[in-house]
């Protein structure tokens, strides 16, 4: 199927659903995800996962984006088993976040009772909106001939602020199994700040990943090359640039099917 809006959600329904991911952007990609994250996300669905992907517009109250996410997703679910597009019957929820994504779903996971059978959290990015926001930061450097109350203004932070942020995780968190996945050319990733204090809350259910690629890999988009009636030089040099871009979002994708089904029998083929 295609992809169609339902509730303020962007839906893709496999034919026979075997589960619900419940997607979530980084920050000024999260808008348009069924475009920013097709790739990746057509690949989940065709695995049997019926995908919701909320879209977010970056405020600096972080909690209230997230409980209208919450509130989007769960009307969605409702309606979606009402026009029973979605079986009746019950459905593991997985939570897939990337970068500020990832935040969101910590933040729903503590701060709301949802059934979740565990969070994906991908390039975690918890950063203070001096770091996030670069024009902050260009603000503070002003002169000060400026005027001294001009930084002030300026002085603002995301609610829950980042130490705020882990402090709610480590004492309120309840999704239990959670994978965190890092890349190695990540220059934006926190992981490494995360997994001590979810770690410490579960400590035999979250388990780390780190894997080639960089804080985009989530969006890699494929070209669509198709070949000609006969295969020539020139497709054969397209095909392996493809697989070669194609190898670290591939890899991603694997890791997160190995982990949402961790019995090879249990796995749908390619």
């Amino acid at each position: 199927m295609n992809w169609q809006e339902i509730s303020g959600n962007w839906v893709h329904i496999p034919p026979r659903t075997r589960g619900i991911i419940h997607f979530l952007g980084g920050a000024f990609l999260a808008a348009a995800p069924q475009v920013t994250y097709r790739w990746l996300l057509e690949q989940l669905s065709l695995q049997g996962y019926a995908i919701i992907a909320t879209p977010f517009v970056s405020n600096f109250d972080h909690g209230a984006i997230a409980s209208d996410i919450l509130d989007r997703f769960e009307w969605c679910v409702e309606q979606l088993r009402l026009s029973h597009k979605l079986p009746k019957r019950y459905l593991p929820i997985y939570g897939i976040g990337h970068s500020m994504g990832c935040k969101l779903h910590l933040l729903i996971g503590s701060l709301f009772d949802v059934d979740r059978a565990g969070n994906i959290l991908i390039s975690y990015n918890n950063y203070p909106a001096r770091r996030s926001i670069p024009f902050l930061e260009l603000v503070e450097q002003l002169p000060t001939t400026w005027g001294a109350k001009l930084p002030q203004a300026f002085s603002v932070e995301f609610t829950p602020s980042p130490e705020e942020t882990n402090d709610i995780i480590a004492k309120n968190y309840q999704i239990k199994r959670n994978l965190i996945v890092k890349f190695k050319n990540d220059t934006l990733d926190q992981t490494l700040l995360l997994f001590p204090v979810m770690k410490e809350r579960f400590p035999d259910l979250v388990s780390m990943l780190t894997i080639p690629g960089n804080h985009l890999t989530p969006l890699s988009q494929d070209p669509g090359w198709k070949s000609g009636t006969e295969f020539s030089p020139l497709d054969a040099i397209a095909q392996w640039v493809r697989l070669e871009m194609y190898r670290e979002p591939v890899r991603l994708k694997d890791e997160i099917l190995r982990w949402l089904n961790p019995i090879p029998s249990m796995r749908p083929l390619n």
